[in-house]
């Protein structure tokens, strides 16, 4: 008994911290899709208004 606790418990672990890695690349994965569009917006402001500073 002891020993499927023990091995419940890491599952139980691993579970956790990959569960937590998931929910941290999602947003980051969220925070480079507005970062994307925050670049393509500004991209077609600086070709719309005619600026052409590089």
């Amino acid at each position: 008994m002891n020993i499927l606790f023990v091995i419940v418990a890491i599952i139980a672990i691993v579970l956790l911290i990959t569960g937590g890695f998931v929910q941290s690349l999602n947003f980051l994965l969220w925070v480079g899709v507005v970062l994307l569009i925050l670049a393509v917006i500004a991209f077609l402001i600086r070709m719309i208004s005619g600026r052409r500073s590089v």
